[in-house]
């Protein structure tokens, strides 16, 4: 699958089947990530990545009750240190949480390109996220998703039509 490909084919998924993701399709889509720009190459993130049933109840607890992603048989975290990431942003702001979207918009690309489903879920306690998993407090968890086959038959996408989000040469 190519890269508009799965663009296009891309969708949040809430329901999943129960087979492991192989190692090796696990990796790839792990090194897609890796393989991901930052804000002056700092790389300021980790990855957690949780197969254990037991420990992906707790964090779909802490996700506002959203209980879908513990069938996944995968969950992976998001975090990473403000103070390794760069400080001027804009001229004022930290790059943590862009420098993990990319991040995590590679991962999920990478997954739907493998045949994998995720949603970003971005609804959750951090401070419960951080004790279920022991994550230091200087972390920031930034995002989860579950990833795994899915279950579910594609949507449509809709999308605002391009005249509506793009501007040529200036703001109107």
């Amino acid at each position: 699958m190519d890269v508009y490909e799965a663009i296009q084919t891309r969708q949040s998924i809430r329901r999943y089947r129960p087979e492991p993701v192989p190692d090796d399709v696990l990796n790839r889509v792990l090194d897609a990530t890796r393989l991901a720009p930052s804000a002056g190459n700092l790389q300021p993130w980790r990855f957690i990545v949780v197969k254990d049933a037991a420990v992906r109840e707790q964090l779909a607890k802490a996700t506002d009750r959203q209980g879908f992603i513990a069938h996944a048989p995968i969950i992976i975290v998001a975090c990473g240190w403000k103070e390794r990431a760069y400080s001027k942003m804009g001229g004022y702001w930290n790059s943590l949480a862009v420098d993990l979207a990319i991040a995590f918009d590679h991962l999920t690309l990478a997954a739907a390109a493998e045949g994998l489903g995720t949603c970003w879920i971005g609804s959750f306690l951090e401070e419960e996220v951080r004790r279920v998993l022991g994550i230091p407090e200087e972390v920031t968890v930034i995002a989860l998703t579950p990833m795994g086959y899915h279950d579910v038959s594609p949507t449509e996408k809709t999308r605002k039509d391009l005249t509506e989000i793009v501007c040529y040469e200036r703001w109107g």
